[in-house]
Protein backbone atom coordinates (compact mmCIF):
# COMPACT_ATOMS: atom_id res chain seq x y z
CA UNK A 1 0.00 0.00 0.00
CA UNK A 2 2.73 2.31 0.74
CA UNK A 3 4.26 1.98 -2.81
CA UNK A 4 1.02 2.55 -4.05
CA UNK A 5 0.80 5.16 -2.38
CA UNK A 6 3.92 6.65 -3.31
CA UNK A 7 4.23 5.98 -6.68
CA UNK A 8 0.65 7.64 -6.97
CA UNK A 9 2.10 11.08 -5.19
CA UNK A 10 5.35 10.83 -7.92
CA UNK A 11 3.14 10.19 -10.71
CA UNK A 12 0.65 13.61 -9.80
CA UNK A 13 3.52 15.69 -9.22
CA UNK A 14 5.46 14.46 -12.15
CA UNK A 15 2.13 14.90 -14.31
CA UNK A 16 1.47 18.26 -12.82
CA UNK A 17 4.99 19.50 -13.54
CA UNK A 18 5.01 18.44 -17.02
CA UNK A 19 1.72 19.71 -18.13
CA UNK A 20 2.79 23.10 -16.69
CA UNK A 21 6.19 22.87 -18.09
CA UNK A 22 4.55 22.11 -21.67
CA UNK A 23 1.78 24.24 -21.44
CA UNK A 24 4.16 27.34 -21.29
CA UNK A 25 5.72 26.54 -24.58
CA UNK A 26 2.33 25.78 -26.09
CA UNK A 27 0.86 28.96 -24.89
CA UNK A 28 3.42 31.45 -25.63
CA UNK A 29 3.58 29.18 -29.14
CA UNK A 30 -0.04 30.19 -30.10
CA UNK A 31 0.49 34.10 -29.23
CA UNK A 32 3.45 33.81 -31.26
CA UNK A 33 1.49 32.36 -34.42
CA UNK A 34 2.98 29.24 -34.61
CA UNK A 35 1.13 26.11 -35.09
CA UNK A 36 1.28 23.56 -32.96
CA UNK A 37 0.37 20.39 -33.96
CA UNK A 38 0.78 18.03 -30.88
CA UNK A 39 0.73 18.63 -27.26
CA UNK A 40 1.92 15.01 -25.58
CA UNK A 41 2.48 14.20 -22.14
CA UNK A 42 5.11 11.38 -22.10
CA UNK A 43 6.86 9.35 -24.47
CA UNK A 44 6.27 6.47 -26.45
CA UNK A 45 3.17 4.67 -28.07
CA UNK A 46 0.31 7.33 -27.46
CA UNK A 47 -2.32 5.43 -24.86
CA UNK A 48 -4.58 8.06 -25.59
CA UNK A 49 -4.94 10.74 -27.78
CA UNK A 50 -7.80 13.30 -28.82
CA UNK A 51 -8.45 16.65 -31.36
CA UNK A 52 -11.16 18.75 -30.21
CA UNK A 53 -10.84 21.06 -33.37
CA UNK A 54 -9.98 20.16 -36.63
CA UNK A 55 -6.99 20.95 -37.65
CA UNK A 56 -5.77 22.10 -34.13
CA UNK A 57 -3.56 20.82 -31.48
CA UNK A 58 -3.24 17.04 -30.51
CA UNK A 59 -3.55 16.14 -27.14
CA UNK A 60 -1.92 12.84 -26.21
CA UNK A 61 -1.45 10.63 -23.30
CA UNK A 62 1.81 8.28 -24.33
CA UNK A 63 3.26 5.26 -22.31
CA UNK A 64 6.32 6.44 -20.76
CA UNK A 65 5.69 9.70 -18.28
CA UNK A 66 9.15 10.64 -17.50
CA UNK A 67 8.71 13.81 -19.68
CA UNK A 68 6.40 15.51 -22.51
CA UNK A 69 6.79 18.05 -25.34
CA UNK A 70 5.21 19.97 -27.71
CA UNK A 71 5.41 19.29 -30.84
CA UNK A 72 5.19 22.57 -33.35
CA UNK A 73 5.39 22.92 -37.34
CA UNK A 74 8.99 23.23 -38.45
CA UNK A 75 10.59 22.84 -41.78
CA UNK A 76 13.78 21.09 -39.89
CA UNK A 77 11.59 18.22 -38.54
CA UNK A 78 9.42 17.27 -41.86
CA UNK A 79 7.74 18.26 -44.88
CA UNK A 80 5.38 21.42 -44.25
CA UNK A 81 2.16 22.26 -46.20
CA UNK A 82 2.83 25.52 -48.18
CA UNK A 83 -0.49 27.40 -46.05
CA UNK A 84 1.54 26.70 -42.88
CA UNK A 85 4.59 27.67 -43.92
CA UNK A 86 4.20 31.52 -42.47
CA UNK A 87 2.97 29.41 -38.90
CA UNK A 88 6.55 27.11 -38.99
CA UNK A 89 8.61 27.61 -35.86
CA UNK A 90 11.97 27.70 -37.94
CA UNK A 91 10.26 31.02 -39.90
CA UNK A 92 9.81 32.80 -36.75
CA UNK A 93 12.09 35.74 -35.20
CA UNK A 94 14.45 34.57 -33.55
CA UNK A 95 13.04 36.87 -29.86
CA UNK A 96 10.11 34.59 -30.56
CA UNK A 97 11.65 31.25 -30.75
CA UNK A 98 13.95 32.76 -27.50
CA UNK A 99 10.33 33.49 -25.80
CA UNK A 100 8.92 29.95 -26.81
CA UNK A 101 11.61 28.11 -25.74
CA UNK A 102 12.27 30.33 -22.43
CA UNK A 103 8.23 29.92 -21.34
CA UNK A 104 8.77 26.18 -20.33
CA UNK A 105 11.43 26.87 -17.45
CA UNK A 106 9.49 30.47 -16.57
CA UNK A 107 5.76 28.01 -16.28
CA UNK A 108 7.89 25.84 -13.61
CA UNK A 109 8.82 28.66 -11.74
CA UNK A 110 5.09 30.38 -12.02
CA UNK A 111 4.00 27.38 -10.64
CA UNK A 112 6.14 27.18 -7.62
CA UNK A 113 5.34 31.33 -7.23
CA UNK A 114 1.56 30.39 -7.05
CA UNK A 115 2.38 27.52 -4.90
CA UNK A 116 4.24 29.02 -1.86
CA UNK A 117 1.46 32.35 -2.27
CA UNK A 118 -1.14 30.10 -1.59
CA UNK A 119 0.55 28.29 1.37
CA UNK A 120 1.99 31.62 3.22
CA UNK A 121 -1.68 32.81 2.26
CA UNK A 122 -3.32 30.15 3.98
CA UNK A 123 -0.91 29.52 6.43
CA UNK A 124 2.25 27.31 6.65
CA UNK A 125 2.85 25.18 9.90
CA UNK A 126 6.43 25.47 11.88
CA UNK A 127 8.14 24.68 14.76
CA UNK A 128 9.73 28.12 16.73
CA UNK A 129 12.82 28.54 16.24
CA UNK A 130 13.91 27.85 19.98
CA UNK A 131 16.92 25.47 20.16
CA UNK A 132 18.73 22.81 22.44
CA UNK A 133 21.86 22.92 24.48
CA UNK A 134 24.66 23.03 22.27
CA UNK A 135 27.32 20.29 22.63
CA UNK A 136 30.59 21.31 24.02
CA UNK A 137 33.26 22.32 21.48
CA UNK A 138 30.77 22.90 18.47
CA UNK A 139 30.68 25.96 16.59
CA UNK A 140 27.29 27.01 18.25
CA UNK A 141 28.82 26.49 21.76
CA UNK A 142 32.47 28.51 21.11
CA UNK A 143 29.71 30.76 19.98
CA UNK A 144 27.75 31.09 23.56
CA UNK A 145 24.46 29.74 22.29
CA UNK A 146 22.42 28.65 25.24
CA UNK A 147 19.28 26.03 25.86
CA UNK A 148 15.97 28.20 24.94
CA UNK A 149 17.12 30.98 23.44
CA UNK A 150 15.01 32.23 20.22
CA UNK A 151 16.60 32.51 17.25
CA UNK A 152 14.83 36.03 15.68
CA UNK A 153 17.18 36.64 12.48
CA UNK A 154 20.25 35.73 10.52
CA UNK A 155 22.32 38.19 9.24
CA UNK A 156 19.06 40.76 9.21
CA UNK A 157 16.73 38.18 7.24
CA UNK A 158 14.00 37.11 9.71
CA UNK A 159 12.97 33.61 11.03
CA UNK A 160 10.15 32.98 11.50
CA UNK A 161 10.32 28.90 12.27
CA UNK A 162 13.17 26.30 12.49
CA UNK A 163 12.71 25.44 8.89
CA UNK A 164 13.94 29.08 8.14
CA UNK A 165 16.98 29.04 10.50
CA UNK A 166 18.14 25.73 8.61
CA UNK A 167 17.50 27.26 5.12
CA UNK A 168 19.17 30.06 5.59
CA UNK A 169 21.80 28.55 7.36
CA UNK A 170 22.35 26.06 4.86
CA UNK A 171 22.90 28.96 2.37
CA UNK A 172 25.35 30.51 4.59
CA UNK A 173 26.92 26.94 5.48
CA UNK A 174 27.95 26.10 1.24
CA UNK A 175 29.64 29.62 1.33
CA UNK A 176 31.75 29.01 4.35
CA UNK A 177 30.47 32.06 6.02
CA UNK A 178 30.29 33.91 9.65
CA UNK A 179 26.72 34.99 10.73
CA UNK A 180 25.50 37.10 12.93
CA UNK A 181 22.53 35.53 15.16
CA UNK A 182 20.40 37.67 16.96
CA UNK A 183 18.22 35.81 19.90
CA UNK A 184 15.43 36.21 22.08
CA UNK A 185 16.43 34.69 25.91
CA UNK A 186 12.95 33.02 27.81
CA UNK A 187 13.41 36.23 30.10
CA UNK A 188 13.35 38.42 26.60
CA UNK A 189 16.76 39.87 27.09
CA UNK A 190 18.72 40.32 23.40
CA UNK A 191 21.65 39.14 22.24
CA UNK A 192 23.69 38.64 19.51
CA UNK A 193 26.01 35.22 18.66
CA UNK A 194 28.68 35.43 15.93
CA UNK A 195 28.66 31.64 14.26
CA UNK A 196 31.43 30.68 12.65
CA UNK A 197 30.97 28.38 9.61
CA UNK A 198 34.08 28.24 7.94
CA UNK A 199 35.04 24.93 9.33
CA UNK A 200 32.17 22.44 7.90
CA UNK A 201 33.69 20.05 5.50
CA UNK A 202 32.23 18.41 2.57
CA UNK A 203 31.19 15.81 4.10
CA UNK A 204 29.60 17.89 6.55
CA UNK A 205 27.14 19.24 4.18
CA UNK A 206 26.40 15.44 2.83
CA UNK A 207 24.79 14.61 6.22
CA UNK A 208 23.42 17.08 9.15
CA UNK A 209 25.28 19.75 8.94
CA UNK A 210 22.79 21.73 12.13
CA UNK A 211 24.50 18.11 14.24
CA UNK A 212 27.97 19.15 13.45
CA UNK A 213 27.48 23.29 14.12
CA UNK A 214 25.77 22.06 17.37
CA UNK A 215 22.28 23.54 16.80
CA UNK A 216 19.09 21.71 17.76
CA UNK A 217 15.85 22.06 18.29
CA UNK A 218 14.78 23.00 21.57
CA UNK A 219 12.86 19.25 22.89
CA UNK A 220 11.25 19.72 26.20
CA UNK A 221 12.19 16.69 28.53
CA UNK A 222 9.90 13.82 28.10
CA UNK A 223 9.18 11.14 30.25
CA UNK A 224 10.16 7.17 29.39
CA UNK A 225 6.70 6.37 28.80
CA UNK A 226 5.65 4.33 25.41
CA UNK A 227 2.98 6.34 23.12
CA UNK A 228 3.17 4.49 20.09
CA UNK A 229 4.33 1.32 18.85
CA UNK A 230 5.11 0.92 14.97
CA UNK A 231 3.02 -2.54 13.99
CA UNK A 232 5.18 -5.26 13.45
CA UNK A 233 8.20 -3.79 15.18
CA UNK A 234 10.49 -5.13 17.66
CA UNK A 235 8.92 -3.72 20.37
CA UNK A 236 5.80 -4.91 19.61
CA UNK A 237 6.79 -8.25 18.66
CA UNK A 238 8.79 -8.17 22.33
CA UNK A 239 5.75 -7.45 24.37
CA UNK A 240 5.66 -3.71 24.87
CA UNK A 241 2.53 -1.67 24.74
CA UNK A 242 1.37 1.76 25.02
CA UNK A 243 1.58 3.60 28.75
CA UNK A 244 4.30 0.86 29.48
CA UNK A 245 6.57 3.21 31.68
CA UNK A 246 10.71 2.02 31.31
CA UNK A 247 12.35 2.26 34.15
CA UNK A 248 15.24 0.59 33.80
CA UNK A 249 17.29 -0.94 30.22
CA UNK A 250 19.70 -3.63 30.58
CA UNK A 251 20.02 -2.65 34.58
CA UNK A 252 20.88 1.40 33.69
CA UNK A 253 18.10 3.33 35.39
CA UNK A 254 16.25 6.11 33.20
CA UNK A 255 14.35 8.90 33.60
CA UNK A 256 14.04 10.54 30.29
CA UNK A 257 12.81 9.74 26.83
CA UNK A 258 16.61 10.74 25.83
CA UNK A 259 18.00 7.93 27.97
CA UNK A 260 15.77 5.09 25.84
CA UNK A 261 16.86 6.71 22.41
CA UNK A 262 20.47 6.55 24.02
CA UNK A 263 20.55 2.80 24.60
CA UNK A 264 18.19 1.28 21.90
CA UNK A 265 20.77 2.99 19.24
CA UNK A 266 23.99 1.67 21.15
CA UNK A 267 22.78 -1.92 20.65
CA UNK A 268 21.89 -2.60 17.31
CA UNK A 269 21.06 -6.53 16.90
CA UNK A 270 21.42 -7.23 20.59
CA UNK A 271 19.36 -8.81 23.30
CA UNK A 272 18.50 -5.93 26.04
CA UNK A 273 16.26 -6.07 28.83
CA UNK A 274 13.46 -3.67 29.87
CA UNK A 275 12.30 -3.09 33.19
CA UNK A 276 8.89 -1.75 33.06
CA UNK A 277 5.59 -0.58 34.41
CA UNK A 278 2.62 -1.46 33.86
CA UNK A 279 -0.53 0.02 35.75
CA UNK A 280 0.52 -1.51 39.25
CA UNK A 281 2.83 -4.73 37.92
CA UNK A 282 6.95 -4.14 38.12
CA UNK A 283 7.88 -6.75 34.61
CA UNK A 284 10.91 -7.55 32.44
CA UNK A 285 10.63 -8.16 28.96
CA UNK A 286 13.65 -8.76 26.46
CA UNK A 287 13.98 -7.99 22.75
CA UNK A 288 16.69 -7.34 20.27
CA UNK A 289 16.64 -3.69 18.47
CA UNK A 290 16.40 -3.82 14.89
CA UNK A 291 19.60 -2.74 13.12
CA UNK A 292 19.47 0.92 10.57
CA UNK A 293 21.48 3.28 8.88
CA UNK A 294 21.60 6.65 10.16
CA UNK A 295 24.27 9.17 8.12
CA UNK A 296 26.33 5.82 7.22
CA UNK A 297 25.95 4.81 11.60
CA UNK A 298 24.34 1.50 12.21
CA UNK A 299 22.03 2.28 14.87
CA UNK A 300 19.59 -0.07 16.75
CA UNK A 301 15.77 0.69 16.60
CA UNK A 302 12.38 -0.70 18.11
CA UNK A 303 10.15 1.21 16.66
CA UNK A 304 8.33 2.98 19.81
CA UNK A 305 7.57 6.86 20.32
CA UNK A 306 7.19 8.43 23.68
CA UNK A 307 3.46 9.99 24.75
CA UNK A 308 3.95 13.85 24.39
CA UNK A 309 2.37 16.46 25.88
CA UNK A 310 0.04 17.70 23.98
CA UNK A 311 -0.23 21.10 25.70
CA UNK A 312 3.63 21.37 25.99
CA UNK A 313 3.59 20.48 22.25
CA UNK A 314 1.34 23.28 21.23
CA UNK A 315 3.44 25.77 22.81
CA UNK A 316 6.11 25.05 20.42
CA UNK A 317 4.52 25.21 16.99
CA UNK A 318 3.52 28.12 15.24
CA UNK A 319 2.43 29.29 11.51
CA UNK A 320 3.14 31.36 9.24
CA UNK A 321 0.94 33.31 7.38
CA UNK A 322 0.66 36.33 5.52
CA UNK A 323 -1.84 39.10 4.10
CA UNK A 324 -2.39 38.54 0.39
CA UNK A 325 0.35 41.40 -1.08
CA UNK A 326 3.31 40.55 1.33
CA UNK A 327 2.69 36.46 0.75
CA UNK A 328 3.47 37.25 -3.02
CA UNK A 329 6.89 39.28 -2.26
CA UNK A 330 7.24 35.97 -0.04
CA UNK A 331 6.82 33.50 -2.75
CA UNK A 332 8.54 35.53 -4.94
CA UNK A 333 11.75 35.63 -2.43
CA UNK A 334 12.01 32.29 -1.99
CA UNK A 335 11.36 31.35 -5.66
CA UNK A 336 14.36 33.22 -6.25
CA UNK A 337 16.54 32.34 -3.32
CA UNK A 338 16.23 28.41 -4.19
CA UNK A 339 16.64 28.96 -7.55
CA UNK A 340 20.23 30.77 -7.30
CA UNK A 341 21.15 28.16 -4.46
CA UNK A 342 20.63 25.45 -6.98
CA UNK A 343 23.00 27.23 -8.91
CA UNK A 344 25.27 27.60 -6.35
CA UNK A 345 25.26 23.73 -5.36
CA UNK A 346 25.11 22.84 -8.73
CA UNK A 347 28.56 25.10 -9.08
CA UNK A 348 30.24 23.95 -6.06
CA UNK A 349 29.25 20.17 -7.15
CA UNK A 350 31.51 21.04 -10.60
CA UNK A 351 34.82 22.08 -8.89
CA UNK A 352 34.55 19.70 -5.80
CA UNK A 353 33.31 21.52 -3.23
CA UNK A 354 30.15 19.59 -2.80
CA UNK A 355 29.12 15.70 -3.10
CA UNK A 356 28.16 15.16 -6.18
CA UNK A 357 25.94 12.76 -3.40
CA UNK A 358 23.38 15.33 -3.56
CA UNK A 359 22.01 14.64 -7.32
CA UNK A 360 18.89 12.77 -6.40
CA UNK A 361 17.36 10.81 -9.29
CA UNK A 362 13.57 9.18 -9.66
CA UNK A 363 13.65 6.88 -7.01
CA UNK A 364 14.88 9.48 -4.55
CA UNK A 365 11.94 12.05 -5.46
CA UNK A 366 9.58 9.22 -5.79
CA UNK A 367 10.48 8.54 -1.65
CA UNK A 368 10.43 12.53 -0.94
CA UNK A 369 6.91 12.98 -2.99
CA UNK A 370 5.48 9.91 -0.64
CA UNK A 371 6.59 10.80 2.52
CA UNK A 372 5.72 14.42 2.12
CA UNK A 373 2.07 13.45 0.88
CA UNK A 374 1.60 11.04 4.43
CA UNK A 375 2.41 14.42 6.22
CA UNK A 376 -0.07 16.39 4.74
CA UNK A 377 -1.46 18.54 1.29
CA UNK A 378 0.68 21.51 2.65
CA UNK A 379 3.94 19.30 2.89
CA UNK A 380 3.29 17.96 -0.53
CA UNK A 381 2.39 21.20 -2.08
CA UNK A 382 5.84 22.58 -0.84
CA UNK A 383 7.72 19.76 -2.27
CA UNK A 384 6.22 20.17 -5.51
CA UNK A 385 6.65 23.58 -5.58
CA UNK A 386 11.02 22.86 -4.68
CA UNK A 387 10.79 19.86 -7.63
CA UNK A 388 8.85 22.63 -10.28
CA UNK A 389 11.63 25.10 -9.31
CA UNK A 390 14.93 22.39 -9.62
CA UNK A 391 13.17 21.24 -13.10
CA UNK A 392 13.49 25.08 -13.78
CA UNK A 393 16.89 25.54 -13.06
CA UNK A 394 17.89 22.25 -14.75
CA UNK A 395 16.12 23.28 -18.00
CA UNK A 396 17.94 26.53 -17.89
CA UNK A 397 21.23 24.88 -18.28
CA UNK A 398 23.35 25.46 -21.52
CA UNK A 399 23.09 21.49 -22.17
CA UNK A 400 22.34 20.78 -25.43
CA UNK A 401 18.82 19.27 -25.71
CA UNK A 402 17.55 21.10 -22.81
CA UNK A 403 15.99 24.48 -23.06
CA UNK A 404 18.95 26.11 -22.04
CA UNK A 405 20.44 25.03 -25.08
CA UNK A 406 18.70 26.08 -27.12
CA UNK A 407 18.86 29.22 -25.65
CA UNK A 408 22.17 29.50 -25.85
CA UNK A 409 22.04 28.85 -29.73
CA UNK A 410 19.25 31.90 -30.25
CA UNK A 411 21.87 34.24 -28.27
CA UNK A 412 24.72 33.04 -30.69
CA UNK A 413 22.24 33.57 -33.39
CA UNK A 414 21.65 36.96 -32.15
CA UNK A 415 25.28 38.16 -31.61
CA UNK A 416 25.97 36.45 -35.22
CA UNK A 417 23.30 37.71 -37.28
CA UNK A 418 22.96 33.88 -38.59
CA UNK A 419 21.19 30.75 -37.19
CA UNK A 420 24.86 27.77 -35.68
CA UNK A 421 25.53 25.62 -38.59
CA UNK A 422 23.66 22.43 -39.12
CA UNK A 423 26.90 20.66 -37.94
CA UNK A 424 27.18 22.21 -34.62
CA UNK A 425 24.37 21.54 -34.15
CA UNK A 426 24.68 18.05 -34.21
CA UNK A 427 28.17 18.06 -32.09
CA UNK A 428 26.22 20.09 -29.57
CA UNK A 429 23.50 17.00 -29.79
CA UNK A 430 25.94 14.43 -29.21
CA UNK A 431 27.73 16.26 -26.19
CA UNK A 432 24.23 16.95 -24.77
CA UNK A 433 23.36 13.54 -24.93
CA UNK A 434 26.41 12.56 -23.19
CA UNK A 435 26.56 15.32 -20.14
CA UNK A 436 22.47 14.05 -19.48
CA UNK A 437 23.50 10.40 -19.70
CA UNK A 438 26.38 11.27 -17.24
CA UNK A 439 23.76 12.87 -14.81
CA UNK A 440 21.09 10.37 -14.90
CA UNK A 441 24.26 7.89 -14.05
CA UNK A 442 25.06 9.85 -11.18
CA UNK A 443 21.40 9.67 -9.37
CA UNK A 444 20.49 6.15 -10.50
CA UNK A 445 23.69 4.92 -8.25
CA UNK A 446 23.30 7.83 -5.77
CA UNK A 447 19.36 6.21 -5.52
CA UNK A 448 20.87 2.48 -5.49
CA UNK A 449 23.63 3.75 -2.87
CA UNK A 450 20.45 4.88 -0.94
CA UNK A 451 18.57 2.11 -1.27
CA UNK A 452 21.53 -0.19 0.13
CA UNK A 453 22.97 2.40 2.89
CA UNK A 454 19.45 3.64 4.51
Amino acid sequence: MNLLFTLAAFALALGLLIVFHELGHYWVARLCGVKVLRFSIGFGKPLWKRRFVKDGTEWVLAAFPFGGYVKMVDEHEGEVAPKDIPRAFNRQPVYRRFAIVLAGPLANFLLAILVYWALFVHGVPGIKPIIGPAPAATPAAVAGFRAEETIININGEATATWQDVRWILLQHAVQKSVVNIEVRSPRGEIAWHKLDLSGLTVSDLDGDFMKVVGLSRYQPQVGPIIGQLVTGGPGELGGLKPDDEILAINGIRVTHWDNVVQQVRSHPSQLIEFEIKRGKQHMRISLTPETVQDNGEKIGRIGAAPKIDRVALQRLLTEERYPIGPALSKSLKKTWDTSVFSLKMLGKMLVGEISWKNVSGPITIADYAGQSAQVGWQAYLSFLALISISLGVLNLLPVPLLDGGHLMYYLVEIIKGKPVSEKALQIGQHVGIALLFILMAFAIYNDINRLITG
